[in-house]
């Protein structure tokens, strides 16, 4: 690394100018006798690695250390000592303070020229290292905007349906989703997803499942038919992938709700006289690895004040100290709540986290709701 910039301090010139002579060849070496010299070099040139005399006038190696270290966060330091009785004490202080090597007074030539050769080869690689991840953090939060972007409106109206949506993922890429969409006069199509894993993969996922969606429209967004071109959009991924998914058609002109339910968590519906009941799954989750698939299709009423709400297991499966937050428990929430659209979203996402106590959510969590207003 012909433009590695190194600086040596050592009170001692003999010994200062054979470093020097060393290192000069190959290096940029900046050589000081003191650390006021020292501390007044680093401000005008940062070096990339710092040869340090423990013992010198006024402030010792470890101590001129943590002042450039001041200046230059991540500089890499190795230590020289020519002291014996004390060589543990400060091999072990040297560790403490994380330098690269130490080294004791005299050195072999090559000895020397090693150790710096493969300290600065070390650096290179972690900011390698860092470059690569800044990038990484870049790309993700890009795809992160682009999926999130992909999502409808949290709140919208349509066709005299009230939806509310709340998406909150547990890592930068998730593997939930929801979309809706008119589908005609008085009829809205929606459905709720969650793909296997996270990440880039899952994010792939989440894009086919947004185009079989929108290309169903020449079947009218008939449940089943969007997830039978779910299915067929999934076969390019490997037998390991799957998605489980809601899929409805409110029709507000008829009154009905259309839906079917591939191995997704059962949705409730309440409103009106209705008691709070499930919406069950109608047949098993999309999966490459799963033949001639199909899902049967089943209608409700759906009546004004009528409510729908669909989440993903991410809710049901999250852990707390009683075990798992449970379908149970969030019939009990819904039921208990007075509150509607992205109230009852909030408030249902309050007691999923008061129930977690601290922990960490290890799934997304995404509910919809839907109102016939």
């Amino acid at each position: 690394m012909q433009t590695a910039r190194i600086l040596v301090v050592d009170d001692e010139p003999g010994m200062l100018h054979g470093v020097e002579r060393v290192l000069g060849a190959r290096y940029r070496v900046t050589a000081c006798r003191t650390a006021e010299e020292a501390l007044a070099a680093v401000h005008e040139r940062a070096p990339d690695l710092a040869i340090l005399d423990i013992r010198m006038p006024g402030p010792d190696g470890f101590e001129l250390a943590a002042r450039l270290r001041e200046v230059v966060p991540d500089l890499d330091v190795i230590y020289m000592t020519g002291v014996v009785h004390e060589l543990d004490a400060q091999l072990i202080r040297a560790i403490q303070e994380k330098a690269f090597f130490f080294i004791q007074k005299p050195f072999d030539r090559e000895v020397l020229l090693a150790l710096v050769r493969r300290c600065l080869e070390v650096r290179e690689l972690a900011a390698q290292n860092r470059r690569y991840t800044e990038l990484l953090e870049s790309e993700m939060a890009s795809a992160r905007a682009f999926q999130l972007g992909m999502l409808p409106a949290r709140s919208a109206k349509v066709e005299g349906v009230a939806v509310d949506g709340l998406y909150e993922t547990c890592e930068a890429l998730g593997g939930d989703f929801f979309d809706h969409i008119p589908a005609g006069r008085g009829k809205l199509a929606f459905l709720q997803a969650d793909v296997s894993g996270h990440g880039v993969r899952a994010a792939l996922l989440v894009g086919v499942l947004k185009a079989a969606f929108h290309d169903a429209a020449d079947a009218h967004h008939r449940p089943r038919e969007v997830l039978r071109r779910i299915g067929k959009g999934l076969q390019s991924f490997d037998d390991g992938s799957f998605v489980t998914v809601f899929c409805g058609l409110v029709d507000t002109r008829a009154g009905t709700l259309a839906w079917a339910n591939a191995g997704h968590p059962p949705a409730l519906l309440w409103g009106g006289e209705r008691t709070l009941e499930e919406l069950p799954r109608t047949g098993l989750v999309i999966s490459p690895a799963l033949d001639d698939l199909d899902w049967e299709e089943r209608s409700v009423p759906f009546g004004p004040d009528d409510v729908l709400l669909v989440c993903t297991d991410g809710v049901h499966e999250t852990r707390g100290e009683g075990g798992a937050f449970g379908r149970e428990r969030l019939r009990g929430t819904v039921a208990g709540c007075g509150e509607r659209g992205a109230a009852l979203l909030r408030r249902v996402v309050d007691e999923v986290v008061a129930f977690r106590g601290g922990r960490p959510q290890d799934d997304d969590l995404s509910l919809l709701t839907l109102r016939r207003t």
